[in-house]
């Protein structure tokens, strides 16, 4: 494993992160080492024709259903201004409810640049264009590869954060999803700009484009009260952009961004049939 991990740092060492608050980018992929040897789980670089992506697998080759947990934002900033030069998670709440998972049959995708650095990797597949076309196109690979690999006919996807957004975008591209679910998912990209009057994300779809072919897909979004980084009233736009709300479920609970949403989330993931 220490081969591997030496293998995976050699692409990226220049992306050290530059302030001494924030976690080095070796320790932060040692991080997720860490918590792949802990939970029995394999790391693989799954190839797309744009990125390459970190992939943390199950051992189980034969899964009816594969839940597939898609990463957050990451570290897309250092500070209000400063755009981080490597976006690799810091501390990543998908992985931790990952954990609550009974399944075997699950993946976790780390987004384009996080822990491996891609020849195509720049700046702005972690800012403006991080929801782009090409991104969506990137993970609809990997689940093509995923479906291959496993065997399955369908897919759960799970995203926190901008996770969210990247699955549910997803999910409209697909007709094997059978289940989305969202955790403090960003939904609607355009309201969250105006809401925090941030510059817009030129070249990044919108999730709430998308509710018309979602519109059968069973989901539920678990949304934090005390969100202060993704209000809910970017769930509420979203969910007013559906005529047929019957197969949107949600729950409004006493969390914020990144906590506390795993007695729920267990709750979901573990009853879906």
């Amino acid at each position: 494993m220490i081969r591997g991990i030496c293998l995976l740092l050699f692409p990226i060492l220049f992306f050290s992160a530059c302030s001494s608050k924030v976690p080095t980018v070796e320790l932060r992929i040692q991080t997720a080492f860490s918590y792949a040897d802990k939970n029995n789980l394999k790391y693989e670089i799954i190839h797309t024709n744009n990125f390459d992506l970190f992939s943390l697998q199950n051992k189980n080759l034969f899964c009816e259903n594969l839940n597939v947990y898609i990463e957050g934002d990451g570290l897309s900033f250092l500070n209000k201004n400063r755009i981080s030069p490597n976006p690799t998670p810091v501390n990543s709440t998908i992985l931790n409810l990952l954990s609550f998972d009974k399944s075997s049959c699950k993946v976790y995708i780390a987004r384009p640049c996080q822990y491996y650095t891609s020849s195509s990797c720049n700046t702005s597949f972690w800012t403006n264009k991080r929801f782009s076309p090409e991104v969506i196109n990137s993970f609809n690979e990997a689940m093509d590869y995923l479906k291959v690999k496993y065997k399955n006919n369908s897919f759960t996807l799970i995203g926190h954060s901008g996770g969210g957004a990247v699955a549910t975008i997803l999910s409209s591209y697909r007709s094997d999803v059978k289940y989305l679910v969202t955790i403090a998912g960003n939904l609607d990209i355009e309201k969250w700009v105006q809401l925090k009057r941030l510059t817009p994300l030129y070249g990044s779809l919108n999730p709430k484009d998308f509710t018309n072919d979602l519109k059968n897909l069973k989901q539920y979004h678990l949304v934090g009260k005390d969100d202060e980084v993704l209000p809910k009233e970017l769930f509420f736009s979203y969910l007013n952009s559906f005529e047929d709300k019957s197969n949107v479920g949600y729950k409004i609970i006493n969390a914020n961004h990144n906590c506390c949403f795993e007695k729920d989330f267990q709750n979901i993931i573990n009853s879906q049939k």
